[in-house]
């Protein structure tokens, strides 16, 4: 049985969303930039995955560790960042926290391990690691290249599926989705680490397939209506989908919300970027790419055709 509140969209939409591309661009531009400054002032909150601390595991077996007693424990001893997360059992947790500005991380380590067991009581360590900030600066550079490297595919994936333009139509909007999840990142002061760097992949893969799937609505219709205009094709196209694009965001956003509020600090900064990126995601196919399309022009008939760029359009 459909969910009831899907009856309430309506099946068929005659927005003139080329009608505002012009000051959706603007408005986009001005954001980018925004995200730009963001990222360099005051820059990324890297975690210590990007800049250098130690993790320890523990278990507290047979009771479940305390994970607020031992965040308000590490906190106390001003440690900078501070993570906090149970792994598998709830009697086991790994805890990672900065030792760069220490001259000694042993001294440090072993202070900790006091703390934690006057605080807990009897605690068993597992595992001892010290990422040194060498080690996270390259983890840093080499999350930065995969980011780089998964938009370089996906310009060459939708290049063979479909046109250049549709590529670089495309390939903007995903730089537009990610420059704007990294000034979130930086504005909000969110911890970048490596969860961040898989949302924002989740975030590209998201984006690519809500724009694949306009796009090749775009085309099936492109073939349909020879004379059309191209501003109409895109606001033809893009109506026809948007029922099923609010649909599958709503889907996606609903599964965030419950994992931000019930998944606890731990997965709430990963929530939390990906529910910026699905909603950029979608704007972005709507008001990035297709105007690209647009101004670039796509080939009907064997000859370019260039629609006069971003003017009203009337859908009938």
């Amino acid at each position: 049985m459909p969910w009831p509140l899907i009856k309430l969209l309506p099946e068929k939409t005659n927005f003139r969303f080329v009608a505002l591309a012009k000051f959706a661009s603007t408005l986009s531009a001005l954001a980018v930039i925004a995200s730009l400054v963001g990222v360099f002032y005051p820059g990324l909150n890297r975690g210590i995955d990007f800049k250098g601390g130690t993790v320890l595991e523990l278990s507290t077996a047979p009771k479940a560790v305390d994970l607020a007693l031992v965040r308000d424990t590490l906190n106390r001893l001003h440690l900078g960042d501070v993570e906090v997360q149970t792994v598998g059992d709830p009697t086991d947790a790994r805890v990672g926290f900065q030792t760069p500005d220490r001259a000694d991380a042993g001294a440090t380590v072993t202070e900790v391990k006091t703390a934690l067991s006057q605080a807990l009581g009897q605690v068993k360590y597992s595992r001892t690691d010290l990422v040194g900030p060498k080690f996270s600066g390259e983890l840093f550079v080499n999350g930065l290249i995969a980011l780089g490297l998964a938009i370089g595919l996906m310009l060459l994936y939708i290049w063979f599926r479909f046109e250049l333009q549709f590529g670089l139509g495309a390939v903007a909007a995903l730089f537009h989705d990610v420059f704007l999840t990294f000034g979130m990142i930086a504005i909000l002061r969110i911890e970048f680490d490596l969860k961040s760097v898989a949302a924002i992949l989740t975030i590209i893969g998201y984006s690519m397939n809500d724009t694949v799937v306009v796009f090749d609505r775009f085309r099936e219709n492109l073939r349909k209506y020879k004379r059309m205009p191209l501003g109409e094709v895109i606001d033809m196209s893009i109506n026809e989908m948007l029922t099923r694009t609010i649909i599958t965001s709503m889907t996606a956003v609903l599964a965030l919300v419950a994992l931000a509020f019930f998944g606890g600090p731990t997965l709430y900064s990963l929530s939390v970027i990906m529910l910026f990126g699905i909603a950029i995601g979608t704007y972005s196919s709507i008001y990035i790419a297709a105007p690209v399309i647009l101004l670039w022009g796509v080939k009907r008939g064997g000859e370019d055709e260039v629609a006069e760029p971003l003017k009203p359009v009337n859908v009938r």
